[in-house]
């Protein structure tokens, strides 16, 4: 089934407390090397039917108004899933 994903990510001067803890987190686990982390949100808006441009534009406007708080949050990207 076709699919849109949608990321958004906090805006970089927004405070991140999530990816603070899991950046102190990872060398604890054995996971060195790493200097921080920002952690997002992730939709995937299955589609019925063939993605035109104007289904696109539709995701891109309700990633805008409704996924994401554009106070505080930006949209990453909307593009097409090859394979999920």
């Amino acid at each position: 089934m076709p699919t849109i994903v949608v990321e958004v990510m906090p805006k970089p001067e927004i405070l991140d407390p999530q990816g603070k803890a899991i950046a102190n987190a990872l060398p604890h686990l054995g996971f060195t090397g790493f200097s921080g982390v920002r952690q997002g949100k992730r939709f995937e808006l299955e589609v019925q039917g063939e993605i035109t441009d104007e289904l696109l534009d539709s995701a891109r406007k309700a990633a805008a108004e409704m996924l994401s708080n554009p106070v505080i949050e930006d949209v990453v990207s909307v593009t097409v899933a090859e394979d999920i």
